[in-house]
């Protein structure tokens, strides 16, 4: 399994001297480049560094205890030699997991869509709340969002939301939360006490760049109309809305948060762009096409990969069996416990079918 690790300290060296040279720094994107390499392969290094230490204290203290008569230093050596073997367990484990390929798509910025499913207004004003849920997720750290495409209820509901993270390592964090979201709750409306189940679904997609996907614009049609609601002067008297329709698709989306009909028709291209993308992925990666498939699904409640329980004042984690009592926490973007525990789920399947194959 190691037997690629001393090539990467080989290869994080002649990065290194690279670096070091006066001409790369004249060249943007090869300095790029070679510094998104070092990014990548030191972590790795230095865990394999620290493990060949470990193995030399290992064989030092084995000869060095042949040798010792005195109790007191075999008493020493003994101790240091079970830390030494404890820690090279655990940096075989870490080094099996920094090996394991890496999702081209980590590093990416994500367009975030949430809709409204099974539950009428309850499952809209449920999809404001999980919008505003990732929102404070994103400021914990320290990433920016941006408003692409609202459709409101009325009543502070949204019945559909796409926005955009801009973070490094947005879309390695965030790509597991792809799926059907329940809410059990006593309505609002709700005289009787009774608790009700309402839906939404969530689709977490890579931010697609020109150099990703190239969309042919003779495959769109674009049509402007004036924008409705709260907009100010402008947006509501001139025709700056913009509907985007992929004809070969069928994929129609409407943008009307900007005054100008340019930027609006740049989000929509935005949007469209990533979500030919994400179905190009979903043909290249058959299985885990049809696991997004079924997880995303018609936000029916029957489908469900996580449940928000208010009387109980839990949230359920379907997928890896996990409870977290702590349900005000986590819609105030507290979603590091949950992320990490869905990341060490993921690392240790793919483990799992390494030694399967």
């Amino acid at each position: 399994m190691f037997d690629k690790l001393d090539d990467i300290l080989v290869r994080l060296e002649e990065i290194l001297n690279e670096l070091n040279e006066p001409t790369v720094a004249n060249d943007a994107a090869r300095f790029q480049k070679l510094m998104k390499e070092q990014s990548d392969l030191q972590p790795i290094a230095a865990a394999y560094s620290e493990y060949k230490e470990c193995k030399q204290t290992v064989e030092d203290s084995l000869a060095m205890l042949e040798e010792e008569s005195d109790e007191e230093m075999r008493e020493m050596l003994k101790e240091e030699l079970s830390q030494a073997k404890k820690r090279i367990e655990e940096l075989e484990q870490e080094l099996k997991i920094l090996l394991l390929p890496k999702d081209p798509n980590d590093d990416k910025n994500v367009i975030v869509e949430i809709r409204a499913g099974a539950g009428g207004d309850e499952a809209a004003l449920f999809a404001a709340e999980i919008y505003r849920m990732y929102v404070k997720y994103a400021e914990s750290q320290n990433w920016r969002t941006e408003m692409l495409t609202l459709n409101e209820n009325g009543i502070g509901g949204f019945k559909e939301v796409t926005f955009m993270i801009y973070g490094q390592g947005a879309y390695s964090k965030l790509k597991y939360e792809s799926g059907v979201h329940r809410v059990q709750r006593v309505q609002e409306t709700e005289s009787g006490g009774r608790i009700h189940t309402s839906t939404i679904t969530v689709a977490i997609m890579p931010e697609a760049e020109e150099i990703d996907f190239q969309l042919d614009l003779n495959d769109c049609k674009f049509d402007v109309f004036r924008a409705s609601g709260n907009g100010g002067q402008c947006v509501n008297t001139t025709d700056s809305a913009v509907r985007l329709t992929h004809i070969p698709t069928g994929i129609v989306i409407s943008c009307q948060d900007e005054k100008s009909q340019l930027k609006n028709k740049d989000k929509a291209l935005k949007i469209l762009r990533s979500r030919l993308y994400d179905m190009e992925l979903q043909k290249r990666h058959d299985e885990e096409a049809e696991a997004r498939r079924s997880q995303v699904g018609t936000g029916d409640r029957s489908e469900k990969i996580r449940t928000y329980n208010f009387p109980q004042g839990r949230v359920t984690y379907h997928r890896i069996k996990l409870t977290l009592h702590k349900l005000d926490s986590v819609l105030n973007g507290d979603l590091t416990e949950v992320l990490d525990n869905l990341i060490a789920a993921d690392q240790a399947a793919k483990l799992a079918n390494m030694k399967d194959q």
